[in-house]
């Protein structure tokens, strides 16, 4: 039998240091549901930070990674194969886009929509915005806003600037005739769960259209039904020239995404490439998870209950709360203290959840959870912020 307490100080030991873990040892999960050492059971609004919207041990990834692995799990795009194919298709069907790069990860999805803005363009300048998350490698993080996530590897990548989210004025002035591409969140989740308004993502569309730049939707964390669409740009009727997804793709199995519009057209060979990129493994997991996110409810059922969240958390909104936002099943509560002493008031009381920032309380919770368990969650949250002996209290 493993000496879980054993284990977690070797991993401790071992581990690269980067992540700062909380006092919780995980073993197994089922739905929106996890179970730590102890066997005790917390309702998981983590979500895999967003990869887990099928939720855990889903039985049409499991069925499908099943069967593919006895057939085939590695297969580099050297050579064809027909579920990559179908999956392909399928995904830019989905999207209604021309063409797709598969890789592992939202930060390559991000990172090979860079390259690819430059190389369609000829334009070296990239505009972000401000709060903005687009991952850690160099290209990415040269866009991602947070300076203390940049700072420390500078000199990035040059020629990215920064403007307010939802400011289209702003915009205007930085995109001009160097800018290969205005790259956005269809909602800010790293930043704090900021949507976009009403009218942005399309101002942005024209935008780009009349300067000649690309638009690059970052939906690594909206995508797959999350905001209660498909993706989350369906909402703004905008359609981009990149797209970019990972997460959820694939049932939680790893893998990204880079979507391009027929302006984009093919590749020159060797402009990009991924080992692992496009495995017959993931390619048959997110082949099920699509199939899955298309033929049930869970997508009107994720909009339908993050309305129905949202409009309970605003009318009980507790003292230390300010604001809630969101869409769908993603939803931040900003707090009037900081927000590590609510995330382990809620562990102690079964929830798990995610901090978007200091102060701001992160909901994700797997599409497939009961709606009993949600609303013990919220109860919980609700009860937690409530709670004037709660710690967030000294921190006000």
């Amino acid at each position: 039998m493993i000496d879980l307490q054993a284990s977690a100080a070797l991993e401790d030991a071992r581990s690269s240091g980067a992540y700062v873990k909380r006092d919780l040892t995980i073993v197994r999960g089922t739905g929106a549901i996890l179970y730590d050492d102890a066997d005790n059971r917390y309702i998981d609004l983590v979500g895999g930070q967003g990869s887990a919207n099928l939720g855990h041990a889903h039985p049409a990834i499991l069925a499908a990674l099943e069967h593919q692995m006895r057939d085939l799990i590695s297969c580099p795009e050297l050579f064809h194969n027909p579920v990559r194919a179908q999956y392909q298709d399928a995904l830019c069907r989905a999207a209604n886009m021309a063409r797709v790069f598969l890789c592992n990860s939202g930060t390559e999805a991000n990172e090979g929509a860079l390259k690819i803005a430059r190389l369609t363009t000829g334009r070296t300048n990239i505009v972000a915005t401000m709060r903005g998350f687009h991952g850690r490698t160099m290209g990415a993080l040269a866009a991602t806003w947070e300076k203390t996530y940049r700072q420390p590897f500078e000199p990035l990548m040059p020629g990215v600037r920064h403007v307010p989210y939802n400011n289209i004025d702003k915009l205007a002035e930085a995109v001009d005739e160097s800018t290969a591409a205005v790259l956005l969140e269809v909602v800010q989740g790293e930043g704090g769960v900021h949507p976009a308004q009403a009218g942005y993502l399309a101002a942005a569309r024209r935008l780009c259209d009349e300067r000649g730049a690309l638009l690059i939707l970052d939906e690594v964390q909206t995508g797959f039904g999350r905001t209660g669409y498909l993706f989350a740009h369906e909402a703004d009727d905008v359609q981009p020239d990149i797209l970019c997804l990972a997460k959820s793709i694939a049932g939680g199995v790893p893998m990204g995404a880079v979507l391009m519009s027929e302006r984009i057209g093919a590749l020159p060979p060797s402009a990009h490439g991924s080992t692992f990129g496009g495995s017959p493994l993931a390619c048959a997991a997110a082949l099920a998870a699509l199939d899955v996110y298309q033929n049930t409810d869970l997508i009107p059922r994720a909009r339908r209950l993050g309305e129905a969240v949202l409009a309970h958390l605003r009318a009980n909104l507790p003292p230390m709360a300010r604001e809630v936002r969101g869409r769908g099943l993603m939803i931040g509560v900003e707090l009037r203290g900081k927000v590590a002493p609510v995330l382990r008031a809620l562990q102690a009381r079964g929830v798990l959840a995610l901090p978007a920032g200091a102060t701001v309380l992160r909901l994700l919770p797997p599409l497939v959870i009961e709606e009993a368990d949600l609303w013990t969650a919220m109860a919980a949250v609700i009860d937690v912020l409530n709670n004037e002996t709660s710690p967030l209290r000294a921190e006000a």
